[in-house]
């Protein structure tokens, strides 16, 4: 004899619930693990000279009809505020996932002249010689192609660290001023893309 349609959601209701609290129970053990923007994952949690950063947000810098990269900024504590962040103490990255191949002069001349917008006349003339070795090193590096990493890690005790695809080049340079005048180029007063700055403050 079959039940009555109500009789069977009675007996079943239990086991429904019981489900239930055990897909709650696995969704809330295993929390996103990563962020994704233009089909490019970016990890959520990075762990930098024993210090774990948070990713605080995404953006696209865009050329034209083009887009060349997606960026991504950790930092130890998140903040929406570009002065915060440029001001905590710590490890902090800038990941860039390129989208398109770019020429090393073209790579160099965008990072330097940001460099240069974001930053007084005596800050920039204290910077010349590091931002010599930081040119030579990006134009050694050869141009980026589509897929390549470009990591830019900021370390208190050594200074700019410079990788691709995991594997370091150059020398470090020292001085979290030359590292702060490089991330102005994406979130500072004169950004290279205003886009790409409040995506990277999460706005």
């Amino acid at each position: 004899m079959f039940c009555q349609p109500w009789v069977c959601l009675q007996r079943y209701e239990p086991m429904n619930r019981i489900c239930l609290a055990v897909l709650s129970c696995l969704f809330l053990l295993s929390p996103c693990q990563s962020a994704s923007l233009e089909g490019l994952s970016f990890a959520d949690k990075v762990r930098l000279a024993e210090t774990e950063l948070s990713l605080n947000g995404l953006g696209v810098r865009g050329i034209f009809i083009f887009k060349a990269y997606v960026a991504g900024l950790y930092l130890p504590v998140k903040t929406s505020q570009s002065r915060d962040a440029m001001s905590q103490q710590g490890p902090k990255r800038i990941e860039l996932q390129m989208l398109m191949g770019v020429g090393a002069e073209d790579i160099r001349n965008a990072l330097v002249d940001g460099m240069r917008k974001n930053v007084s006349e005596a800050q920039w003339s204290q910077m010349q010689e590091r931002v010599s070795r930081f040119s030579s090193t990006i134009m050694a590096l050869g141009n980026a192609q589509r897929g390549d990493t470009i990591t830019l890690d900021y370390l208190p005790a050594q200074g700019l660290l410079l990788s691709v695809n995991q594997l370091s080049k150059g020398q470090p340079i020292t001085g979290q001023d030359f590292f702060n005048a490089l991330l102005a180029i994406f979130i500072g007063d004169d950004p290279v893309d205003t886009r790409l700055k409040n995506g990277l403050l999460g706005l």
